[in-house]
């Protein structure tokens, strides 16, 4: 919230609604001529947002990807007049709470990972088609896992007896893989990650809206980003980064003035969740802060 520097009378999205943590905090802050438009996928946000917030009138929602966010900002005529955004990446405590929706192994359910499970193939669906060179592009790309070659053999072997349709099936094969440990780490993890990334298109989506927060955010206006692990928050720091130093001209040619086409500046330094909250909350242990101001 100190990030975003809420003003009474400003207009601000939360593009990540959630179960709304965020959005009450913010229309705490606003005045009566303030407004906030939600946006998620998720359609059990849509039914929590018209539970919680539908007799506010600041507040609107739409079920809609984040990559949708400068149509949905045109259609209320908010282009370049929004004075914040807030992106809180990947997955609310809801989804990983819930065995129905398939994010956790924590809980044995139904292998599903969609964050709209109305659109789109589940999990289960993607893990029993997906030839061997894919499946081992997605674990290392955006798992990152080192034991990625074993946990892909795994996998097909497993899948040839039957079809694997549950969190509990697949993370157990995936252990059975995999020979060492990482302390305080189920093997499982970085595995369920990728899959998730992958049939969410997560890192695409985010590649897509950023940009579109440029366009409208109003001078002045600020862009909060939280994201939960290094792939996300390198797109993120790359982009900043790069609409700070504005348009790359060649060394060699002499321009007078400043450096042209920069559109952010960065305000403060990255920030972590300090061991307080951590201990409140440990899903924030992983939480990464930046935030940049349109100029």
């Amino acid at each position: 919230m100190a990030a975003l520097a809420i003003r009474p009378d400003g207009h601000y999205v939360d593009a990540t609604f959630g179960r709304g943590g965020h959005a009450a905090a913010i229309l705490a802050k606003l005045g009566p001529t303030g407004s906030l438009l939600a946006l998620d996928r998720d359609p059990n946000a849509a039914e929590w947002a018209k539970a919680k917030f539908a007799d506010d009138g600041r507040f609107q929602f739409v079920w809609s990807r984040f990559s949708k966010l400068a149509d949905s900002v045109a259609e209320r005529g908010l282009s370049g007049r929004l004075n914040g955004v807030l992106l809180d990446l990947g997955v609310s405590s809801p989804q990983l709470d819930d065995p129905a929706r398939g994010f956790s192994f924590s809980h044995d359910g139904a292998l599903d990972m969609r964050m709209d499970p109305t659109s789109g193939a589940s999990a289960a669906h993607w893990i029993n088609r997906v030839d061997e060179a894919e499946l081992e592009r997605v674990l290392v790309e955006f798992g990152e896992e080192r034991f990625h070659r074993r946990i892909v053999r795994a996998i097909i072997a497993a899948r040839r007896q039957a079809p694997i349709g549950t969190t509990g099936r697949l993370a157990a094969i995936i252990a059975s893989a995999v020979p060492t440990r990482e302390a305080g780490k189920h093997p499982a993890t970085r595995v369920f990650q990728a899959i998730r990334i992958a049939i969410n298109e997560e890192l695409y989506e985010l590649s897509v809206v950023l940009p579109q927060t440029v366009q409208v955010l109003a001078p002045g206006g600020r862009l909060a980003v939280i994201s939960f692990h290094s792939l996300e928050d390198r797109i993120v720091k790359q982009f900043m980064r790069k609409q700070a130093r504005g348009r790359e001209l060649p060394l060699d040619l002499p321009v007078a003035g400043g450096p042209q086409g920069v559109t952010l500046r960065p305000v403060g330094s990255l920030a972590r969740p300090a061991n307080l909250e951590i201990a409140h909350n440990p899903r924030a242990r992983s939480a990464l802060l930046r935030v940049a101001e349109r100029v």
